[in-house]
């Protein structure tokens, strides 16, 4: 089994992914914030992180960025957080985190990554440059997202970033008007079969008043059968 370091400043997630791995045979140490990580980094030697994006003293992007200029960035880091945004994930990637799972984290996307992590073994390499584009266009599946990283994996093996669950798949060298009119899409297809069709449920969860709903989604070309027409 492996020994995994879990940084996260809020005790409760800290507690709950100590009892989650100890219980699958892991040595767990615990760190609050990114001090105690860095501590805990140099004296254990983990085989994987997991590792929160928001915390008091630096946050988790900006300890990834350290390890990897510095060329410590020889273990597997699962980034973790529940209000990351696309662009943070594919940014964290590109630093050199192998996956991102967001909270609330279910068991089984925690038991995954985990697996996949500690089968994969990272290259420590400098962050490039501002700008440059992904290795390879990103792919949703039914559980995540995947990201190539540079320097992160062999040609056609992609790094999982766990996200929210859709079934797209999403060209990120796009131009940005487009990318995003296709993530958008996807969004509101998987709030609609989530709702089963109901445009006042799907108006709600999205925060859209529902006329505009209407508009979005026949601009994006969504396109709404029978069954997703209803109004509540």
């Amino acid at each position: 089994m492996a020994n995994i370091l879990v940084v996260d400043d809020e005790l409760g997630i800290r507690d709950l992914l100590f009892e989650i791995l100890n219980d699958e045979g892991h040595a767990v140490e615990l760190a609050e914030n990114a001090a105690q990580a860095r501590a805990a980094r140099a004296q254990s030697r983990p085989d994987l992180v997991l590792l929160d994006i928001w915390m008091p003293d630096t946050d988790g992007v900006s300890l990834l960025k350290e390890w990897s200029a510095a060329g410590q960035l020889n273990m597997p880091v699962i980034m973790m957080s529940g209000h990351a945004t696309i662009d943070t994930a594919v940014e964290a990637t590109r630093i050199g985190a192998q996956a991102f799972l967001e909270k609330p984290i279910t068991l089984q996307k925690l038991l995954k990554a985990v697996e996949q992590g500690l089968a994969k073994k990272p290259v420590s390499a400098p962050v490039p440059p501002v700008g440059t584009a992904p290795a390879s266009p990103a792919m949703f599946g039914a559980d995540a997202q995947t990201v190539v990283a540079p320097g992160l994996a062999e040609p056609d093996e992609p790094v999982a970033v766990v996200l929210a669950p859709h079934e797209q798949t999403f060209d990120l060298s796009q131009p940005l008007r487009e990318a995003r009119d296709a993530f958008e899409k996807a969004y509101f297809e998987f709030h609609l079969a989530q709702e089963g069709g109901s445009m006042t449920r799907v108006a709600e969860k999205t925060g859209l008043e529902r006329t505009h709903l209407y508009r979005k989604l026949k601009q994006l070309g969504v396109e709404l059968g029978r069954g997703k027409r209803g109004m509540g």
